[in-house]
């Protein structure tokens, strides 16, 4: 297949990309493109230009601090899976990157370009999901944060203008002691989740959780943050009955079927996933 015709610009400034994508009707920005251009090529998405931002290396990189971690939108996934820093602050990206396509995709692939792709079955928008982070967006008007909840506006809809780029995503690191773990469930190694579980913890000095978030992804229009079942377990110590409440309370999830499954078999893919991810991040989590 081949795509479309389109124009194509490559700017090097922020500033020019945004103006570029502001004056030019029907525009899609590139980044890693590994996920654009496979929709191009099979006549998903028809756009009049693309603009492709891979000379704004100024929006690449990752800057560890103790109360805020930025990762630039052009970040490479594979720099991300590889960042020693990164791993040690927040373990669960070397985790949940690693399930990401294959390494080839990763080398390309960008964590702006995956939040703004907004596939409900993806990792990095999960785990932005995971961990509140903030979304930083560039436009004629300037640069604002957007809060993740208000980014994920819809099925592979990010909430920014149409002349807005996404340049970068900040978050806050959880305490050294924390747990964590990212499991998910596909057809293949490489393709994309059934049904997947983000979860962290983190436990007090007598073992009992006190702060904990999860997040579910592929099962619905959009991954999810699990507020029921993250109220079951803190207060608790982790027990199997506390477990087995919150992942009951999954019903009240947002379910979705297609060819890979009914929301049925979505829905106990999910369960088992998330049962996982509690066990093996509790079981990671420090007394604090």
């Amino acid at each position: 297949m081949k795509p479309p015709p389109f124009a194509y610009f490559r700017p090097s400034t922020l500033g020019e990309a945004i103006a570029l994508l502001s004056g030019t009707e029907n525009a899609k920005v590139l980044a890693g493109g590994q996920s654009l251009m496979a929709m191009l090529n099979l006549r998903y998405v028809f756009p009049d230009a693309l603009i492709d931002i891979n000379d704004l290396v100024d929006l690449a990189g990752i800057t560890i601090g103790a109360e805020r971690i930025r990762i630039g939108a052009l970040t490479r996934q594979r720099r991300i899976e590889l960042d020693d820093e990164l791993h040690v602050a927040m373990p669960i990206f070397r985790e949940a990157v690693r399930l990401v396509g294959h390494r080839q995709t990763r080398n390309r692939g960008t964590i702006g370009g995956s939040l703004c792709h907004l596939d409900p079955a993806s990792e990095l928008p999960t785990l932005a999901l995971l961990l509140d982070a903030q979304i930083e967006a560039a436009g004629p008007s300037g640069t604002r944060l957007i809060p993740v909840r208000e980014f994920v506006a819809g099925y592979m809809m990010p909430g920014i203008a149409p002349d807005e780029i996404v340049t970068a995503v900040e978050f806050a690191p959880w305490a050294p002691t924390h747990g964590h773990a990212f499991h998910e469930f596909s057809r293949r190694h490489g393709d994309f989740a059934v049904a997947s579980a983000a979860v962290l913890v983190e436990r007090d000095a007598a073992g009992i959780v006190t702060r904990c978030a999860i997040a579910i992804g592929g099962i619905g229009a959009v991954p999810q943050r699990h507020p029921i079942g993250e109220g079951l377990i803190v207060g608790s110590a982790g027990a199997a009955e506390a477990l087995e409440s919150v992942i009951e309370s999954c019903a009240e999830l947002d379910v979705l079927g297609d060819f890979h499954g009914g929301p049925d078999y979505r829905l106990s893919v999910a369960r088992t996933m998330l049962r996982r991810s509690l066990n093996l991040a509790l079981a990671r989590a420090s007394h604090g």
